[in-house]
């Protein structure tokens, strides 16, 4: 027997309120991924951990907010706690292993595509196994095409994401690459879930049903508050705002030009070749 599968129960809400989660978790860690570009190595291990903490924690929360508005009309659905938790360890772990990527090798060639293609695996990796922790009176089957599709759309998107925030270039340039990283989420989610449908078995459930909502708003709880304080975090540290460090001034050298050749339209013009004292002097005694 076919399920009923709705995905959005609660109309926009949820979709709404999950894509603010994915871009809130892709603001913080970018920013951190961005701000440990800046500093000694010393600290750079800190502020990577601290921003794969944040996206993956930032996916989870999108991912079970959304599934707040998922329900099938025909059975009730469940959850299995470790298999959902273990959903979060496998997104803040493989998020990691990409933002160190970026975070030490630098956000071009072979690192930006490595790193980008271990945190989209790691988004698409959270969830299917969250979906693996679904427990309903029936089976999940998927269309290998479309799971493909989002797959690749968690990758491309969790590259450009990365670049966007290895530009280092200021607040603006955080907050475009963390609206790339909800969309990534996003629309890996739920071109995810369009390739779901539900067969349900043909014994019923005796099982009394509970509503998403009161099985996962418990859950939430600790991501959510952990996102808080990373937001602190970052709101309270001064190079968070202002982006990249003023560039010192070049210190001046003995026999190098302080202004560079100026161009104007039309013509050039040329520095002066500076004259050796040495051979000033040789040419005055031949002279005399």
């Amino acid at each position: 027997m076919q399920g009923t599968v709705d995905g959005f129960s609660y109309g926009l809400v949820t979709p709404v309120v999950a894509f603010l989660m994915a871009c809130l978790g892709g603001a913080l860690g970018l920013r951190c991924t961005t701000r440990a570009l800046l500093v000694a190595h010393s600290w750079r291990l800190g502020w990577l951990a601290l921003g794969s903490a944040a996206i993956g924690s930032g996916i989870w929360t999108m991912h079970f907010i959304a599934m707040m508005g998922f329900s099938v009309h025909e059975a009730p659905i469940h959850y299995d706690k470790p298999t959902t938790y273990a959903s979060l360890g496998v997104a803040i772990v493989m998020v990691g292993v990409g933002i160190f990527i970026v975070g030490y090798k630098g956000a071009s060639g072979t690192a930006l595509f490595t790193g980008g293609t271990i945190t989209g695996l790691g988004i698409a990796s959270m969830h299917y196994l969250g979906m693996a922790g679904l427990r309903l009176n029936g089976k999940l089957e998927y269309n290998t095409v479309t799971v493909a599709a989002s797959v690749v759309i968690a990758m491309v998107a969790a590259t450009a994401a990365l670049w966007a925030a290895g530009q280092v270039r200021g607040l603006l340039w955080s907050v475009g690459a963390s609206l790339v990283m909800g969309l990534a989420v996003s629309g890996m989610h739920y071109t995810g879930m369009a390739a779901l449908s539900v067969h349900l078995h043909t014994t019923p459930d005796a099982t009394p049903g509970d509503s998403p909502a009161s099985l996962l708003a418990p859950m939430l709880i600790g991501p959510l508050a952990f996102l808080c304080l990373a937001g602190a975090v970052v709101v309270f540290d001064p190079l968070m705002i202002m982006g990249k460090p003023a560039r010192p001034a070049a210190e001046h050298k003995p026999g190098v030009p302080a202004h560079p050749a100026v161009e104007h339209p039309g013509r050039r013009v040329p520095l002066r070749p500076r004259r050796d004292p040495a051979q000033g002097r040789s040419g005055t005694a031949q002279g005399r």
